[in-house]
Protein backbone atom coordinates (compact mmCIF):
# COMPACT_ATOMS: atom_id res chain seq x y z
CA UNK A 1 0.00 0.00 0.00
CA UNK A 2 1.23 3.51 -0.80
CA UNK A 3 0.36 6.46 1.43
CA UNK A 4 -1.39 8.86 -1.01
CA UNK A 5 -0.16 11.96 0.85
CA UNK A 6 3.53 11.08 1.17
CA UNK A 7 4.01 8.49 -1.58
CA UNK A 8 5.77 6.25 0.95
CA UNK A 9 5.21 2.52 0.65
CA UNK A 10 3.59 1.22 3.82
CA UNK A 11 4.74 -2.30 4.75
CA UNK A 12 1.76 -4.63 5.10
CA UNK A 13 1.44 -7.95 6.88
CA UNK A 14 -1.72 -10.07 6.84
CA UNK A 15 -3.61 -7.23 5.13
CA UNK A 16 -2.77 -4.68 7.83
CA UNK A 17 -0.03 -2.06 8.10
CA UNK A 18 2.90 -3.36 10.14
CA UNK A 19 2.74 -1.25 13.31
CA UNK A 20 6.44 -1.59 14.23
CA UNK A 21 7.45 -1.02 10.57
CA UNK A 22 5.51 2.24 10.17
CA UNK A 23 5.56 5.56 12.01
CA UNK A 24 2.60 6.20 14.30
CA UNK A 25 1.05 9.01 12.23
CA UNK A 26 0.92 6.91 9.04
CA UNK A 27 -0.30 3.81 10.88
CA UNK A 28 -2.96 5.83 12.70
CA UNK A 29 -4.11 7.49 9.46
CA UNK A 30 -4.50 4.12 7.72
CA UNK A 31 -6.38 2.68 10.67
CA UNK A 32 -8.69 5.72 10.71
CA UNK A 33 -9.38 5.33 6.98
CA UNK A 34 -10.31 1.70 7.54
CA UNK A 35 -12.63 2.59 10.41
CA UNK A 36 -14.60 5.11 8.32
CA UNK A 37 -16.73 2.31 6.89
CA UNK A 38 -19.87 3.90 8.29
CA UNK A 39 -20.67 7.37 9.58
CA UNK A 40 -21.78 5.91 12.89
CA UNK A 41 -18.48 4.12 13.42
CA UNK A 42 -16.65 7.34 12.59
CA UNK A 43 -18.66 9.29 15.13
CA UNK A 44 -18.04 6.65 17.80
CA UNK A 45 -14.30 6.76 17.04
CA UNK A 46 -14.12 10.53 17.37
CA UNK A 47 -16.12 10.53 20.59
CA UNK A 48 -14.02 7.74 22.10
CA UNK A 49 -10.77 9.43 21.07
CA UNK A 50 -11.86 12.73 22.61
CA UNK A 51 -12.93 10.99 25.81
CA UNK A 52 -9.64 9.10 25.99
CA UNK A 53 -7.59 12.25 25.46
CA UNK A 54 -9.63 14.15 28.03
CA UNK A 55 -9.56 11.39 30.63
CA UNK A 56 -5.84 10.74 30.25
CA UNK A 57 -4.65 14.32 30.15
CA UNK A 58 -4.61 14.55 33.96
CA UNK A 59 -3.11 12.08 36.38
CA UNK A 60 -4.74 10.75 39.54
CA UNK A 61 -2.90 13.41 41.56
CA UNK A 62 -4.39 16.15 39.34
CA UNK A 63 -0.98 16.96 37.90
CA UNK A 64 -0.67 19.22 34.84
CA UNK A 65 -1.96 17.96 31.52
CA UNK A 66 0.43 16.15 29.22
CA UNK A 67 0.29 16.38 25.45
CA UNK A 68 -1.38 13.64 23.46
CA UNK A 69 1.98 12.88 21.86
CA UNK A 70 3.61 12.46 25.30
CA UNK A 71 0.75 10.24 26.45
CA UNK A 72 1.11 8.06 23.34
CA UNK A 73 4.88 7.80 23.79
CA UNK A 74 4.41 6.51 27.33
CA UNK A 75 1.35 4.29 26.80
CA UNK A 76 1.13 3.02 23.21
CA UNK A 77 3.06 0.22 21.49
CA UNK A 78 6.25 1.28 19.72
CA UNK A 79 6.16 2.51 16.14
CA UNK A 80 9.12 2.21 13.77
CA UNK A 81 10.66 5.51 14.94
CA UNK A 82 10.50 4.87 18.69
CA UNK A 83 11.55 1.25 18.20
CA UNK A 84 14.48 2.31 16.01
CA UNK A 85 15.64 4.98 18.47
CA UNK A 86 15.46 2.57 21.40
CA UNK A 87 17.21 -0.15 19.40
CA UNK A 88 20.13 2.02 18.31
CA UNK A 89 20.51 3.40 21.84
CA UNK A 90 20.70 -0.13 23.25
CA UNK A 91 23.08 -1.46 20.59
CA UNK A 92 25.44 1.53 20.63
CA UNK A 93 25.54 1.56 24.43
CA UNK A 94 26.26 -2.17 24.56
CA UNK A 95 29.10 -1.68 22.07
CA UNK A 96 30.48 1.31 24.02
CA UNK A 97 30.70 -0.78 27.19
CA UNK A 98 32.05 -3.87 25.43
CA UNK A 99 35.60 -4.72 26.59
CA UNK A 100 38.65 -3.26 24.85
CA UNK A 101 40.15 -6.76 24.95
CA UNK A 102 37.24 -9.20 25.11
CA UNK A 103 37.74 -12.80 26.16
CA UNK A 104 36.89 -15.45 23.54
CA UNK A 105 33.65 -16.21 25.41
CA UNK A 106 32.65 -12.51 25.26
CA UNK A 107 33.34 -12.36 21.53
CA UNK A 108 31.26 -15.48 20.93
CA UNK A 109 28.48 -14.17 23.15
CA UNK A 110 28.32 -10.86 21.25
CA UNK A 111 28.24 -12.65 17.87
CA UNK A 112 25.42 -14.83 19.16
CA UNK A 113 23.54 -11.82 20.51
CA UNK A 114 23.74 -9.90 17.22
CA UNK A 115 22.71 -12.98 15.25
CA UNK A 116 19.79 -13.73 17.57
CA UNK A 117 18.78 -10.09 17.64
CA UNK A 118 18.61 -10.03 13.85
CA UNK A 119 16.32 -13.08 13.92
CA UNK A 120 13.83 -11.65 16.39
CA UNK A 121 13.58 -7.95 15.52
CA UNK A 122 9.86 -7.10 15.25
CA UNK A 123 10.03 -4.93 12.10
CA UNK A 124 10.31 -7.63 9.43
CA UNK A 125 11.83 -5.52 6.65
CA UNK A 126 14.29 -3.88 9.09
CA UNK A 127 15.23 -7.38 10.23
CA UNK A 128 15.85 -8.57 6.67
CA UNK A 129 18.01 -5.53 5.87
CA UNK A 130 20.06 -6.05 9.04
CA UNK A 131 20.57 -9.75 8.26
CA UNK A 132 21.78 -8.86 4.75
CA UNK A 133 24.18 -6.28 6.20
CA UNK A 134 25.60 -8.90 8.59
CA UNK A 135 26.08 -11.34 5.70
CA UNK A 136 27.86 -8.67 3.67
CA UNK A 137 30.09 -7.56 6.57
CA UNK A 138 30.04 -9.90 9.59
CA UNK A 139 30.05 -8.34 13.05
CA UNK A 140 33.48 -7.24 14.30
CA UNK A 141 33.92 -8.31 17.92
CA UNK A 142 37.69 -8.05 18.40
CA UNK A 143 37.48 -4.88 20.53
CA UNK A 144 35.19 -2.11 21.75
CA UNK A 145 36.37 0.16 18.95
CA UNK A 146 35.84 -2.47 16.22
CA UNK A 147 32.35 -3.36 17.44
CA UNK A 148 31.34 0.28 17.91
CA UNK A 149 32.56 1.30 14.45
CA UNK A 150 30.96 -1.76 12.81
CA UNK A 151 27.64 -0.87 14.42
CA UNK A 152 28.04 2.77 13.43
CA UNK A 153 28.46 1.72 9.78
CA UNK A 154 25.26 -0.36 10.00
CA UNK A 155 23.44 2.62 11.52
CA UNK A 156 24.75 4.90 8.77
CA UNK A 157 23.46 2.45 6.14
CA UNK A 158 19.99 2.76 7.66
CA UNK A 159 20.33 6.55 7.89
CA UNK A 160 21.26 6.68 4.18
CA UNK A 161 18.12 4.70 3.28
CA UNK A 162 16.04 7.14 5.33
CA UNK A 163 17.72 10.22 3.86
CA UNK A 164 19.22 11.13 7.23
CA UNK A 165 22.61 12.62 8.00
CA UNK A 166 25.61 10.29 8.34
CA UNK A 167 27.36 10.08 11.70
CA UNK A 168 31.15 10.43 11.91
CA UNK A 169 32.07 6.95 13.15
CA UNK A 170 35.40 8.19 14.52
CA UNK A 171 33.30 9.94 17.21
CA UNK A 172 31.16 6.95 18.16
CA UNK A 173 32.77 6.45 21.59
CA UNK A 174 32.52 10.16 22.30
CA UNK A 175 28.79 9.95 21.59
CA UNK A 176 28.00 6.71 23.42
CA UNK A 177 30.64 6.37 26.15
CA UNK A 178 32.57 9.49 27.09
CA UNK A 179 30.33 12.39 26.08
CA UNK A 180 31.55 15.58 24.39
CA UNK A 181 34.93 17.02 25.43
CA UNK A 182 33.31 20.19 26.79
CA UNK A 183 31.74 18.21 29.65
CA UNK A 184 28.10 19.03 28.84
CA UNK A 185 27.08 15.46 29.71
CA UNK A 186 28.99 15.28 33.01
Amino acid sequence: MVDPETGITVPMKDGKPCRVCTDFKTWSKIEKQKSKATTEESAKSSTAAAATTESTSKTANDQPKISEEEWRRKNCPADVESLGNATWTLLHTMAAYYPDRPAPSQMESMKTFISSFSEHYPCWYCKEDFKKAIEKEPVKVGSRKKLSEWLCRRHNEVNAKLGKEQFDCTKVLERWLNGPPDGRCD
